[in-house]
């Protein structure tokens, strides 16, 4: 006897804790969500969006307004509408308990910004990725201009790096390479402020501050880039205390083991 009323507690027991646990359930879908708590993270100065863009962008999107109540808010489906947005690098939205919850974003860090020979322009990520231009906020990056064939949206750097057809027509790959050398040299970054590719194929590098101009060439792979600038800053370091900043009109560094100095007139 005593056996069998053990076994109707445990039973009576479990069932109690369910009719919790589904009245809890219910009553707090019936609960307003309060206004997300949204953490953006950025690198640097730039930043695309803030916490106003992102709570418009899911208004307009109709997955969160106002007053919203807990079973009207689909987190996933935030979360992925969030992540398929081209500057936010990564997203987690999570809810707390009660009426709380949080969207964690980590925005995508610029490095240029590219005009191509269309009227375009977009910027590239310090991972290659394209990124759209903003009609809200924009991005202090490097200046990448000239006669660029590439469009937004048609490759990445990753495809183009994986295929060496691609190579021979498309620009992106040496635009990244020249883009991230410079972002990430304490001397460059501050030096250069300019990318331009000749229709000859060349890149110039144009100095923050003088008319110089620095003939680099090409930039099929990241040892030929650094062996450039590695001549480059030596040449700058060696030569230039002695010889004069206002001396040479052109610096070029294009051709391998040299680099060829043309004077001003005069």
């Amino acid at each position: 006897m005593k056996k069998w009323l053990l076994i109707i507690f445990w039973i009576a027991l479990f069932l109690s804790v369910i009719f919790v646990f589904v009245f809890a359930r219910k009553e707090e879908q019936k609960t307003t969500l309060e206004v997300p708590e949204i953490m953006v993270i950025a690198k640097g100065e730039s930043a695309f969006l803030n916490k106003d863009d992102i709570l418009q962008r899911l208004h307009f999107a109709q997955l969160y307004s106002l007053g919203q109540k807990v079973s009207a808010t689909k987190l996933s489906q935030i979360e992925e509408y969030l992540s398929e947005m081209d500057e936010i690098r990564s997203v987690k939205v999570y809810k707390n308990i009660g009426k709380s919850w949080n969207i964690d974003i980590e925005l995508r860090n610029p490095i240029a910004r590219i005009y191509n020979r269309f009227g375009e322009n977009f910027y590239m990520d310090e991972e290659g990725f394209l990124i759209s231009k903003s009609s809200q906020h924009t991005a202090r990056s490097l200046i990448v201009s000239g006669d660029i064939p590439d469009r937004y949206g048609k490759y990445s750097v990753n495809d183009i790096i994986n295929n060496d057809s691609l190579k021979t027509i498309h620009k992106l790959e040496e635009i990244y390479l020249l883009s991230n050398y410079v972002c990430k040299d304490p001397i460059m970054r501050k030096m250069i402020g300019q990318i331009h590719l000749e229709k000859n194929g060349d890149f110039v590098l144009i100095p923050v501050v003088g008319d110089q101009l620095i003939i680099f060439g090409s930039a099929y792979s990241e040892k030929q880039v650094n062996d450039k600038f590695k001549r480059l800053k030596i040449f700058y370091k060696e030569a230039m205390p002695y010889e004069g900043w206002a001396k040479y009109k052109a610096i070029n560094v294009k051709f391998d083991g040299q680099i060829v100095c043309k004077r001003r007139n005069g």
